[in-house]
């Protein structure tokens, strides 16, 4: 046998070996372009939302705005989550605002406990509120102002913005 015979051997049997290989390959060639198409898909859609969000952060000034906040006060034990606080902040808004047939001495437990979440959820967000110092008619202007800071915070309360808009039909 010569080197040409023996070459030529080696050929068809690395052939008949890769002869299952080549049949899944065709077989399977659909499967394997849709999953690299869709591979690079996600990356370039991924790629566009860092994208956007890094030009948004640019364009608000993200840093800026988180600057003051101290986030150590959201990882220490025994805090009550900010969700909570606006899940109790919505509920005592209602009962505050619908306490027409209800005693005095409830309707002032029930500002004292909406002016304590106030401040709590001032105190999350880090920012300044004056309601323990205040009474009668300039804790009212304070609640209404930190109730507006809150909101442009992103802590929305509906029940709030329900009557005013009542107050006003």
């Amino acid at each position: 046998m010569g080197l040409g015979q023996g070459l030529l051997l080696a050929l068809a049997i690395l052939a008949v070996c890769c002869l299952p290989a080549l049949f899944a390959l065709v077989f399977c060639a659909d499967e394997i372009i849709d999953r690299v198409a869709c591979g690079w898909a996600e990356w370039r859609e991924r790629r566009r939302e860092r994208r956007t969000i890094a030009r948004l952060d640019r364009a608000i000034e993200a840093e800026a705005l988180t600057r003051d906040i101290d986030l150590t006060q959201f990882e220490r034990e025994g805090r009550r989550p900010l969700e909570q606080l606006a899940t109790d902040l919505r509920r005592l808004g209602g009962h505050r605002l619908a306490a027409a047939d209800r005693s005095v001495v409830w309707h002032g437990a029930v500002i004292e406990a909406y002016d304590e979440r106030l401040r709590a959820a001032c105190h999350a967000l880090g920012i300044a509120e004056h309601l323990a110092e205040l009474d009668g008619v300039d804790r009212e202007i304070e609640r209404v102002r930190v109730e507006g800071l809150l909101h442009a915070a992103g802590l929305t309360l509906p029940a709030a913005r329900a009557a005013h808009h009542q107050r006003h039909r």
